[in-house]
């Protein structure tokens, strides 16, 4: 197996510990160049990096730091995204674990480029141990001297000569996925109901308590350290051209080896599932693979000849590269029973304010019911599509597509597997319908009335 490179979780023991990271150039060859540069510079070699979101939506990242407003009129925040929630994704917890001051170190160059004095990471509530474990790193850098104020005489920056230091707050979740959305989570870090915003107005003009905010993910700003000190040329130059650098692919499922592989992108999907992951179980062929969480499209077992894990190759393949969650199931797999988990939760994990999303989860998971019960009727496949089709796109935040693309792709792609579960005959009148109108309803009853003559 080909050595690959490791930018975000290198293979150096102990390197959570503070001291071990210092040891091998953290919080000096990323960030003391940073402090060497103007503010902008450092922005405008994260856009040569290339560097791309890897929470989902895959957005360059250099261009959304070049969003936020100049000057320092206003209070102006960075947001982290640590509300790692997505069915199949568990890559985060790994940087959390293995490599936090990466990430911290990531977060205060940010803060440096975009001018921001009060950072804030925000991390799923169910994720206590790993909460516990980014304060601790968090401690240690303050104790350091590389957060806060201490910062102007630990750094001493020059560059555009304005000495510079940054707050870094730890915030823990309360346990719900939709604050994985940016704007419910800028409505939560505020204590309010986590519930999406409308857009416009964008978090970089009105976010954090109405001000300017930035919002990345943490494997996003993990890779910032690493551009600063090889360049944002060479980082270009990893990978896939139009999303480059390495992703951590969270492998599960009916694999030998399922774990974390951080590879470069546009590696083999099939590469990734046999060769590091060690293949299917007991040779068996694969029916299905979700590529990047379970609300990206699924694709069939065969079809994946050629894919390659990157943003614009899985697109054009029908599919998106979302968290990089690769989800391997097997020809033995119950497609229907996959699915109807999956809608399960988010039908569960809706908040409630769109009402496609709100009412249409809640039919997809009746539907997918009957079909899990082999009690579906013919149409039910087409209107479990239509369903699905209406909630797309007519929601506030990427919810209503996370409920929707799973149902209506896996119908288009694995229609047989529907078309076994639908019950031969089975008409099921509607219970809106009034009795004199039903087949089979009650008839009309007679009844004799007496007629009395006036006297």
């Amino acid at each position: 197996m080909a050595e690959t490179p490791k930018i975000v979780l290198p293979d150096i023991p102990g390197l959570r510990n503070i001291d071990t990271y210092i040891a091998h150039g953290g919080y000096r060859d990323g960030l003391q160049k940073a402090y060497s540069m103007a503010p902008t510079a450092v922005t405008d070699e994260v856009k040569k990096s290339g560097l791309r979101g890897r929470g989902g939506a895959a957005f360059p990242t250099g261009l959304k730091w070049s969003f936020m407003p100049k000057g320092k009129e206003k209070k102006k925040y960075f947001l982290i995204n640590g509300d790692e929630s997505e069915p199949g994704s568990f890559k985060d917890r790994q940087i959390f674990e293995f490599n936090p001051h990466q990430m911290i170190e990531g977060i205060l160059i940010g803060c440096y480029a975009m001018q921001i004095d009060h950072a804030y990471i925000y991390i799923r509530g169910e994720y206590a141990h790993w909460v516990r474990m980014v304060k601790r790193a968090v401690e240690e850098a303050y104790a350091k001297g590389f957060i806060g104020e201490r910062m102007k005489e630990t750094f001493k920056p020059s560059g555009e000569g304005v000495e510079f230091f940054t707050e870094l707050t730890v915030h823990k979740g309360a346990g719900a996925y939709i604050v994985g959305e940016e704007t419910a989570m800028l409505d939560s870090l505020e204590g309010k109901r986590g519930y999406p915003r409308f857009k416009p107005p964008f978090p970089a003009n009105f976010g954090l308590w109405g001000q300017p905010t930035t919002v990345n993910n943490i494997e996003t700003v993990a890779n910032v350290p690493a551009i600063m000190k090889m360049g944002g040329e060479a980082f270009s130059k990893i990978g896939d051209a139009k999303h480059p650098g390495t992703i951590l692919f969270g492998v599960s499922g009916h694999v030998n080896r399922p774990g974390i592989y951080e590879l470069p992108s546009g590696t083999l999907l099939l590469d990734i599932i046999n060769k590091h992951a060690g293949g299917v179980p007991n040779g068996k062929k694969i029916k299905m693979v979700i590529p990047g969480g379970s609300s990206m499209p699924p694709m069939r077992g065969d079809q994946l000849e050629g894919v390659m894990m990157d943003a614009e190759h899985l697109k054009a393949a029908g599919s998106a590269i979302g968290t990089a969650g690769i989800m391997v199931m097997d020809e033995d797999t119950d497609i229907i029973k996959v699915l109807t988990r999956i809608a399960k939760f988010y039908w569960h994990e809706s908040c409630g304010q769109c009402t496609p999303c709100r009412e249409g989860t809640g039919w997809l998971l009746k539907l997918l019911r009957r079909f899990e019960a082999s009690q579906a009727m013919e149409g039910d496949i087409d209107l479990l599509y239509d369903v699905a089709k209406n909630i797309e796109g007519r929601t506030i935040c990427a919810l209503g597509e996370a409920a929707a693309w799973p149902v209506y792709f896996t119908i288009e792609r694995f229609r047989e597997d529907f078309e076994k579960r639908v019950k031969p005959g089975l008409k099921v009148e509607s219970p809106n319908r009034v009795h004199g109108l039903r087949k089979g309803g009650l008839e009309p009853v007679q009844v004799h009335v007496p007629v009395v003559e006036r006297t």
